[in-house]
């Protein structure tokens, strides 16, 4: 039996942990060594499911263990986002977090049971999407400038339909940029308020453009504005809301990968980037975009900071229009 001298021995040893997904040993050292848990704190098929259930496999592959994607669903996010921010800190549970769970609800509510800045450390926002202002047709603005005029003229007239803290808060915020009463109808989920708006019963709402895009392509929804920095690739001909005369708005729903705060930095450093690598490969690429998202796959400290960024600027808008909750 042909056997290696240990020089040989130690050099194929080194070209192993060269070509190893993890990139390096000091990368596979740090990383998870038993099955890995991406906790999903909303029902599955929602955006944070997606996320989850895109990269979980492609993880799995690169770390040699099992990741399970575990919807823990319920209060508005706060039942699993909490059982990620009070568990072991080793990388092994992941919470697959959202604007919602991890901005609004630091704020949303008057005594949050979590923080999304201290109880977690960010590993990556892994995409993002603008909403959508949509109109049921009936509505005679077609731009925002019109809409503006248009509530002015009637003061309370005009309903927008809720859905979720998301689409509330974009609401909200165009209300106190331009300074108008728009009546705030709230609904059991995103799918009765889009039903609400094309039967009429309210005249706005708020939402992502996969929710409605069959309805708008119908005529039964018409496009107002996006309320991200830029025009949405899938929406090409309608503009931002601070392009037509809200400077300065912009509100986006992201989703990310966080770990509990105390995870070691050099487990959330290697996590990343494996996370990244998975979300840059071209096939899941694909699918986010045609599911509707731009892929960010962000460094620990670009989504640290997003977090910051937004829950700051959603509390100011929570707090100035009484959206706050027991």
């Amino acid at each position: 039996m042909f056997t290696l001298r240990k020089p040989y021995r130690l050099l194929s040893v080194l070209v192993g942990m060269a070509l190893c997904p993890a990139a390096s040993y000091g990368q596979a050292s740090a990383l998870p060594n038993k099955p890995v848990y991406f906790i999903v704190p909303t029902a599955a098929a929602g955006a944070s499911d997606l996320v989850g259930r895109i990269i979980a496999p492609k993880l799995s592959e690169a770390l040699r263990q099992n990741v399970i994607v575990d919807n823990r669903p319920g209060a508005n996010g706060v039942i699993g986002s909490e059982y990620v921010a009070r568990a072991v800190a080793d990388g092994s549970v992941l919470a697959v977090g959202n604007s919602g769970t991890h901005a609004v609800n630091a704020t949303l509510y008057k005594n949050p049971t979590y923080d999304p800045v201290r109880d977690f450390a960010a590993i990556s926002e892994i995409v993002f999407s603008s909403l959508v202002l949509v109109a049921n047709p009936k509505v005679r603005a077609n731009t925002i400038k019109e809409l503006i005029a248009e509530a002015r003229r009637a003061p309370g007239k005009l309903n927008i339909a809720i859905g979720g803290a998301t689409g509330e808060i974009a609401g909200n915020m165009i209300k106190l940029q331009a300074n108008i009463e728009l009546n705030n109808i709230l609904y059991r989920g995103g799918a009765p308020a889009v039903v609400a708006v094309v039967s009429d019963e309210s005249q706005l709402l708020l939402t992502l453009y996969s929710n409605i895009a069959a309805l708008i392509d119908a005529g039964k929804l018409k496009p107002i504005g996006v309320t991200g920095s830029r025009r949405d690739a899938q929406l090409p001909n309608v503009p931002t809301l601070a392009e037509s005369g809200l400077d300065g708005y912009q509100v986006e729903f992201w989703v990310g990968i966080l770990a509990p705060a105390k995870t070691p930095t050099a487990t959330v450093q290697a996590l990343s980037r494996e996370i990244v690598r998975i979300a840059n490969m071209p096939e899941v690429k694909e699918r986010f975009v045609t599911a509707g998202y731009e892929v960010v796959a962000s460094t620990p400290e670009q989504f640290a900071e997003r977090v910051r960024r937004d829950t700051e600027k959603y509390r100011k808008i929570i707090l100035e229009t009484g959206m706050q909750q027991n």
